[in-house]
């Protein structure tokens, strides 16, 4: 893979995945003397016995201790490998090697090197003070393969991540441990495995190392990652939704969007309109969709018909039952099937762009934050060594770029948008399950001729279950500060945790998505066969054979027979003069790729599989695939 180039200005969230998933890196040559003054500046600070944050005395709340020129106690805290080890050294080890105490199971190895890469492109800057051979030795472990084990609970997200980068950096001192070609391996050895030697730190590099937005920017650029994906995804489980509902798409019209222009709103209804382009199910006139029955014996006439999992009818609106809507009849004729006379759609339908558009404007917003932290500085104190300054204080400032607080909030956004979205999916799957709000399609999308089937009723559970769980850890983390050091650090962002959350909640909306895929799949197929079944037998049928499968035809008694039969006959006409109706070339193809996958479901099966593979599909991304490439033509 190409080498990602690291300058400290122009790193990229695309570049940052490119090296979570093993592309290697390399520093700018260019850039490297303004990282080695600063790291000049120090050592001269510290010769002139100047007293620095995190340079000359301790951290935190000890940042009022000044280290002296000899050791108190000869032993105390120095390394047993390394036994002329300064007070300076032995200040940025002991940082390392007692802040990496993180709990629970590692970040993956993705997760590990996206870390690396921002924490050495930070360091690019030049105001951190590390010296260029620290640099160069950790790129030498990225690009060696070495990953360094980091448990996922530990930061309060300010200092930055203190915790889980020091046990990126404990790896680095030839501590902690590190998975290198997936076998997990004592520090050292991963080191000497790779040909690497540890390093000892210098002035402030122990600070630099570990005091930064890493983790969280890490799982954040990951998750938004992910959520871009899920977020077309989700528009595709729509519109799939949609065609199998035979929806209107005046909805997503583009004047109407102009006159509400949320970026994300106007992008989803253009999308919805990309996705559905060709199809002759959505808009369809309410009178040719028919309603399901259930299948008999006697539903149809030849064998190949006799093959049909369902039996199809409508309602005959009477003229008696005409008044006040003679207009309406006029241009729909007087029959009632599927598709309810209403020119609107419900909210989980006809809503899909202000909802969906509103989760895009917060992962929008996450990404512009995003834009800015990875090229941003992130440690403390930040080092200004070619400032003409009085005194020291004015060329190593204290400031605050290490709390997390702009990444917290801007992934508080995403995590409360996140349940929105899988919601809005659930609410959709649920209304093609339950006939009193399908339009006309079985109930749980099965036949059960014999009342033996369940169909897909229990896949709404799931998706249910998920939502609910989901909504149930929207809480922002952000807003839940706890103060760490004694008080000296009193207002902490949360941020990891933050993003930990969206990054697992980004996983489980995807299963919500498949699943409503699943479902409108099951759901497209039994509304275009009903209706292509009715036009097969409108083409070879008489008048009077459709007009069986029509409910309340007048008595020879009561009379208008005749007129009765000459409605039915228009029906007929029209839908035989149809061309075969279809969804949407997009929603066409992204059904082929589960079909492929998962076949139409006539009776009830064993589903367990058949879930498992349509979460895949959204997870590895074939299905959504499918749909750009049918756009893309």
């Amino acid at each position: 893979m190409k080498p990602v180039h690291l300058n400290g200005r122009s790193l990229t969230r695309a570049q940052v995945l490119a090296v979570a998933y093993g592309a290697p890196v390399e520093l700018d040559e260019a850039q490297l003397p303004a990282v080695a003054r600063a790291a000049d500046f120090l050592a001269e600070q510290v010769r002139r016995e100047e007293p620095i944050y995190g340079v000359s005395t301790g951290f935190g709340s000890n940042a009022d201790r000044l280290l002296g020129s000899y050791r108190l106690r000869n032993g105390a805290g120095s390394d047993a490998n390394n036994p002329h080890e300064s007070l300076h050294a032995e200040l940025q080890r002991n940082l390392i090697v007692t802040h990496a105490v993180c709990v629970g199971e590692p970040f993956a190895p993705t997760i590990v090197r996206a870390m690396l890469c921002i924490r050495i492109n930070t360091l690019m800057r030049g105001h951190s003070g590390v010296r260029v051979e620290t640099l160069r030795s950790l790129v030498a472990m990225l690009n060696a393969g070495v990953v360094p084990v980091v448990p996922q609970l530990g930061s309060v997200g300010a200092s930055g991540d203190l915790a889980p980068l020091s046990h990126l950096a404990i790896v680095l001192l030839g501590g902690g441990e590190a998975f290198l070609g997936g076998e997990r391996l004592p520090g050292a050895e991963a080191l000497r495995r790779a040909g690497l030697e540890p390093v000892t730190l210098s002035y402030k590099e122990g600070l630099a190392l570990n005091n930064g937005t890493a983790q969280m920017l890490a799982c954040g650029v990951l998750a938004l990652a992910k959520l871009e994906e899920l977020a077309d995804t989700a528009d595709l489980a729509a519109a799939m939704t949609i065609d199998a509902f035979a929806g209107r798409l005046g909805a997503f019209a583009p004047q109407v969007h102009a006159l509400r222009p949320h970026p994300g709103q106007v992008a989803v209804a253009a999308h919805l309109m990309q996705l559905l382009d060709g199809s002759t199910l959505a808009d369809i006139p309410y009178h040719l969709v028919p309603r399901f029955r259930p299948w008999l014996p006697e539903s149809w006439d030849t064998e190949e018909a006799r093959e049909l999992r369902f039996d199809i009818g409508w309602d005959w609106v009477p003229d008696t039952q005409r008044h006040g809507r003679e207009k309406f009849y006029l241009r729909f004729r007087p029959f009632r099937g599927g598709k309810k006379h209403q020119p609107q759609d419900s909210y989980s339908l006809r809503c899909v762009p202000q909802v969906h558009g509103a989760v895009r404007d917060a992962i929008a917003q996450a990404a512009r934050v995003f834009e800015i932290e990875l090229n941003s500085l992130t440690d403390n104190p930040i080092v200004f060594p070619d400032a003409q300054a009085e005194h020291v204080e004015q060329q190593v400032v204290s400031a605050g770029h290490f709390h997390g607080m702009p990444l917290a909030l801007a992934m508080s956004y995403v995590k409360a948008a996140i349940p929105v979205l899988a919601s809005i999916s659930e609410r959709r799957l649920n209304k093609l399950v339950d006939p009193a709000t399908n339009d006309g399609l079985p109930g749980f999308l099965i036949g059960n001729e014999d009342a033996t089937e369940s169909g897909f009723m229990i896949v709404q559970y799931t998706a249910a279950a998920i939502v609910n769980d989901l909504a149930s850890r929207a809480m922002p983390a952000s807003v839940y500060s706890i103060p760490t050091s004694a008080n000296a650090e009193d207002h902490v962002s949360m941020g990891a945790n933050e993003a930990r959350h969206v990054l697992a909640m980004a996983d489980d909306l995807g299963k919500v998505l498949g699943l409503e895929l699943y479902t409108a799949a099951q759901a497209l197929d039994l509304r275009r066969d009903m209706i292509n079944a009715a036009r097969a037998l409108a083409k070879t049928a008489s008048a009077e054979r459709l007009a069986d499968k029509v409910i309340g035809a007048p008595t020879a008694r009561s009379g208008g027979m005749a007129v009765f039969l000459a409605e039915v006959d228009g029906l007929r006409e029209e839908l035989a003069a149809s061309e075969a109706f279809r969804p949407g070339r997009a929603v066409e193809a992204a059904h082929a790729e589960i079909r492929a996958s998962i076949p139409f479901m006539p009776f009830d099966r064993a589903m367990d599989g058949d879930v498992q593979k349509a979460v895949r599909l959204v997870q590895d991304g074939r299905v959504l695939a499918a749909a750009r490439r049918a756009v893309e033509g």
